[in-house]
């Protein structure tokens, strides 16, 4: 006899609290991998429509990167690829058969140093507003 489980409707948020941290990891993961193809996409598609000089190009450049939602949109993009790698390192060792019973804190170590470098990163991208 096979049992069900009712785990729920899908706007039930309560079931979140159920995630353990390899869930997050997942979660995170996959999330910054799409941000990342997204940014992909979008700067190939920047870089495409600089048909006007060189001159023309570097000013509009240069005047996004004076706009302030600009420089936080990359102190964003830094912190989604930085995790992404890190996570990513973490993911090779596990499958690797290396740390297999730190899982959960090597996740939380990515979490930390991300913030640690995206914390030290942000006078950079925001000096000069």
């Amino acid at each position: 006899m096979s049992e069900t489980y009712d785990r729920g409707a899908v706007e039930d948020f309560g079931r979140w609290r159920e995630f353990k941290p390899g869930m997050w990891a997942w979660i995170f993961h996959k999330f910054t991998g799409w941000v990342l193809v997204g940014y992909l996409f979008t700067h190939i598609a920047v870089l495409s429509t600089a048909t006007g000089g060189d001159v023309l190009y570097t000013n509009t450049l240069q005047g996004l990167e004076e706009l302030l939602v600009v420089r936080v949109l990359e102190v964003g993009l830094l912190s989604v690829a930085v995790f992404h790698i890190l996570n990513g390192v973490r993911l090779l060792f596990v499958d690797l058969g290396f740390g297999l019973e730190n899982q959960d804190k090597s996740f939380y170590a990515s979490l930390v140093v991300t913030a640690a470098i995206v914390v030290a990163s942000v006078p950079t991208f925001l000096s000069g507003v």
